[in-house]
């Protein structure tokens, strides 16, 4: 018999797997960072970062330069493709999108509209106890990203200016949002009821970002300059 060697290893195994998670959490982020969460070494978590570009599951983007760095290569930064983002899963498909297209047509933009309203009041009504028991702005920015990750977002908060930032990493509606962003513009309103505040959404996955990023004041809304919001962060645009 011919000897092939000995059996290969799968190569989408729970570290590739693992990889690709906090890309969909954390993305943009090094190689250097990956590696040290995972406690790999960066020549490991390359080799991942490899093929998960090699089968368009994950692609680049130069980090911002820092003066004292010096010359040479930019660093890269690594995000999961739309591609990549489909192993964690969505609610909806192609399906679904026939769907609303069909509702659209048939009972036009109010019946669109209603059925994101009642989406939206499924997704955020179970959480009002737990968000409205929190005290401040920030811990209530909390309690909804950890509502929104059991709901399949992997969101997460971080202090921005004068403000909170709700990061959603994973959008499991953004093939429909992107045709639809009626789903978008629910939701933030229906956060913004939620938390008792004005909000401003500044970016989308369904837009093409790399995550949906929401401004949350740590003040209440009260006057015009409040709704132009915080600079958009570095890869983000309006929503």
């Amino acid at each position: 018999m011919k000897n092939t060697g000995p059996a290969q290893q799968p190569v989408d195994g729970p570290t590739r797997l693992a990889v690709a998670r906090l890309l969909l959490e954390q993305g943009p982020v090094s190689a250097v960072s990956v590696a040290e969460q995972l406690e790999l070494s960066v020549p490991a978590v390359r080799r991942h970062l490899d093929a998960l570009l090699a089968d368009n599951q994950a692609c680049t983007r130069e980090a911002p330069q820092i003066k004292s760095r010096g010359r040479g290569r930019p660093a890269k930064l690594f995000l999961l493709t739309e591609a990549g983002r489909a192993r964690f899963g969505h609610a909806y498909d192609d399906l679904a999108v026939a769907a609303i297209r069909f509702l659209a047509e048939t009972g036009g933009e109010a019946a669109v509209k209603a059925f994101a309203e009642r989406r939206v009041r499924t997704l955020v009504d179970p959480h009002r106890t737990a968000v409205g028991a929190a005290d401040s702005p920030q811990e209530k920015a909390e309690a909804l990203a950890t509502a929104l990750t059991r709901e399949g977002y992997a969101a997460s908060t971080r202090k921005v200016g004068a403000g909170e930032q709700l990061c959603q990493h994973h959008c499991p509606v953004a093939h429909v949002a992107a045709e639809f962003p009626q789903l978008c513009e629910v939701e933030t309103a229906a956060f913004a009821d939620l938390l008792g505040t004005h909000v401003q959404r500044l970016a989308t996955i369904a837009r093409g970002d790399a995550a949906c990023t929401t401004h949350i004041p740590v003040e209440p809304y009260s006057t015009p300059q409040a709704a132009e919001g915080p600079p958009i962060p570095d890869g983000g645009k309006p929503a």
